[in-house]
């Protein structure tokens, strides 16, 4: 089976610049990823991510009129938007339909996610193919991971996505997760993977293979921290092997790197050392603020960190 294929640059990628793409950049970026052949562009959160942040940025608020000109220029069956439960109210999921959005994806904690639920069955009766996340994965246990996949797809949800969060994910973790998820749901399982630890290649690889049929990945990897699964390599190794790989242009995408890198100084890749400390120890981004000593210190304070956890 093919891989559904979603790119979250502008999504992922506003941590890295407070989400402040430019309206013409991301009409541009959106037309050269639809003609690299990805099934859906993440276009932007709806109303914020997690934590409240100020001034935020287009692609952090996910406003009906921008939903509206991506639509515009790729056609609504391939704009997709993200969402936490706890941002929006039961009128947004309609407004951002009649806007043009088709994928939405729904973040679940895997405690606590049943008021989450009833957007996802909402979404469903709206029209939407819909995704249901769960982050930090690394630090749930098999149990919590198969009771939530099991009541999201209960209701409604087309694909339960392993969210990578902390970069923290080996091979066989991601092996185990995917098995597990398939073997309680039965329905697909996607994986979004961040590259703290320099594995989003391999865990993306490891995820196909044990049937993980979605997948994100981001241009030049752009995303939170050290970022994500980088596109260009991502599309090369499916374009190669692929049964579906005549949908899959190698050119626009590899424009579109040199476009964002030449447009968004903050596009550019990087593994900032704290990071790194993030994915040995699976600590969150907040713990970051912790890691502001010499590097031994740092490790201590990490090590501290992870057995407090």
């Amino acid at each position: 089976m093919s891989t559904v294929n979603i790119d979250v640059t502008l999504r992922d990628g506003g941590y890295r610049n407070g989400f402040n793409f430019p309206l013409e950049y991301a009409l541009r970026h959106a037309r050269l990823s639809a003609e690299a052949g990805f099934d859906w562009v993440e276009i932007s959160y709806r109303k914020g991510s997690f934590a409240p942040q100020e001034n935020l940025g287009l692609t952090g608020r996910g406003d009906d009129e921008f939903i509206a000109a991506v639509a515009g220029e790729i056609g609504p069956e391939k704009v997709a938007v993200i969402l936490h439960p706890k941002n929006i109210t039961g009128s947004d999921l309609p407004d951002m339909y009649r806007a043009g959005a088709r994928l939405v994806r729904i973040i679940l904690p895997a405690k606590g996610y049943q008021p989450g639920l009833e957007y996802v069955r909402q979404a469903k009766e709206l029209g939407y193919t819909v995704g249901v996340n769960f982050t930090r994965v690394s630090q749930l246990s098999a149990r919590d991971i198969a009771q939530a996949s099991i009541a999201a797809a209960d209701a409604g949800a087309d694909v339960n996505y392993l969210a990578d969060s902390n970069g923290s994910l080996s091979p066989l973790d991601v092996t185990d997760l995917v098995g597990l998820v398939k073997s309680v749901t039965g329905g697909a399982v996607g994986l979004h993977a961040h590259n703290n630890l320099g594995l989003a290649m391999s865990n993306a690889i490891a995820a196909t293979s044990s049937g993980a049929t979605w997948m994100d990945s981001a241009v030049q990897g752009m995303g939170k921290g050290p970022g994500n699964l980088i596109a260009e390599q991502w599309l090369v190794h499916l374009e190669r092997g692929e049964e579906s790989a005549d949908r899959l242009r190698l050119a626009p995408v590899l424009e579109l790197a040199d476009l964002l890198l030449a447009s968004i100084p903050e596009s550019t890749p990087s593994l900032p050392l704290p990071d790194l400390l993030l994915g040995r120890y699976d600590l969150s981004v907040e713990h970051r603020r912790s890691l502001v000593g010499t590097h031994r210190e740092d490790i201590a304070t990490a090590r501290t960190l992870a057995s407090v956890r």
